[in-house]
């Protein structure tokens, strides 16, 4: 008995993968159906990065076309490709660069430069390759949080080349100048820096290059708006009243220049008893939910409020890097998922497939 093309898509449409929730047929994840006998041979194409699900993914879809009567031998080649997708309307892709990640929040003190670097280091561990800017020129954390020093070097005295950690590519102020070195900088010059450190830097051919924004809504944020490709944009909160009114703010400015919100990343979202590992609500609950359905925007992840989180931090070792099987690093990959999914979903660039009109005399 022969083995039909249909009868393999029939087989796949019932394969779905947990993280689109959508099945291998409709997805058109499915490609490269080959079949020689009763040996069924084919391709799964990911538009996500997905270390870590790859081989559960793999299992299910031999083991639905093994249920196929009369198959023989099945062999899936599960893996991701990551494109780059489109921008707003008249801004440029940068060199290197496939997508832009920006991660904001309406004010200071939710937790925004440890979910940006935590949300990168995750992207990294599911197999993409992977930029870090930190925006933040007032005030760079992410030096201190990824436990680089030095200064970066420039091949040819006009780029730079970006610092590397836990296998993260990285560029911040913070490496420029001195620690204790204030930023005494007026709008325009702290915009020029923003734009220098992000043109200037040689990223190495990056599938996400995820910015750590400053809280508000000021310069850095309207430059990066206007100028900046960004896909999407990943707004942090606490489930406090306070940071949700600022945060919504935060989005509200992300929505009128056209940027796309990926979601909300709800931050100390419980408090975890060091000596007895009780969880409670101390700074409310359900505030991220609340106002993921008040904009019809996706609910990422809930990070608790961990004093490891922050030792780790501050140490210079991100949890996501130093405890890879831990809780707060298998939420961390979670959201990442989420957040590639977000951005596969949206329309592909095309300006590049678009020919170089020439002009010339001859």
């Amino acid at each position: 008995m022969s083995i039909s093309e249909l009868q393999v898509q029939t087989a796949l449409k019932e394969v779905v993968d947990p993280n689109t929730g959508k099945d291998l047929v409709a997805s058109r994840a499915a490609k490269n159906i080959k079949i020689a006998g009763a040996d069924v041979a084919l391709d799964v194409e990911l538009g996500y990065p997905a270390k870590s699900q790859i081989d559960a993914l793999r299992q299910a879809v031999i083991a639905k076309i093994k249920g196929i009567a009369g198959v023989g031998n099945v062999s899936a080649n599960v893996y991701s490709k990551i494109v780059s997708h489109s921008v707003q309307r008249g801004v440029k892709l940068i060199p290197g660069v496939k997508n832009i990640i920006a991660v904001a929040s309406g004010k200071g003190g939710v937790g925004k430069s440890t979910t940006a670097v935590n949300l990168a280091l995750a992207l990294v561990a599911e197999g993409a390759r992977v930029g870090l800017l930190d925006a933040d020129i007032y005030g760079p954390s992410q030096p201190q949080m990824l436990g680089i020093s030095g200064r970066p070097e420039s091949a040819d005295g006009k780029s730079l080349e970006p610092m590397e950690a836990y296998g993260l590519q990285a560029m911040s102020i913070g490496f420029l100048i001195d620690v204790e070195t204030p930023m005494v900088w007026r709008g325009p010059m702290v915009t020029q820096a923003l734009q220098q450190l992000l043109g200037d830097t040689r990223w190495k051919e990056v599938d996400y290059l995820v910015i750590d924004l400053p809280p508000g809504t000021g310069d850095i944020q309207l430059t990066l708006a206007q100028q900046v490709p960004v896909t999407g944009a990943v707004i942090v909160t606490t489930p406090q009243d306070i940071a949700l009114l600022d945060a919504r703010k935060g989005l509200k400015m992300f929505e009128k220049v056209g940027i796309p919100i990926l979601g909300i990343v709800e931050n100390m979202s419980t408090h975890i008893c060091s000596k007895c590992g009780h969880e409670e609500h101390i700074f409310g609950a359900g505030g991220g939910d609340r106002m993921a359905k008040d904009y019809g925007v996706e609910m990422l992840g809930a990070l608790p409020l961990d004093i490891q989180i922050r030792e780790q931090g501050d140490a210079g070792r991100p949890t996501v890097a130093t405890d890879p099987d831990g809780r707060v690093a298998e939420i961390y990959r979670a959201i990442a998922r989420k957040v590639a999914i977000k951005i596969a979903e949206q329309a592909r660039d095309m300006t590049s497939k678009f020919p170089n009109i020439v002009v010339q005399n001859t």
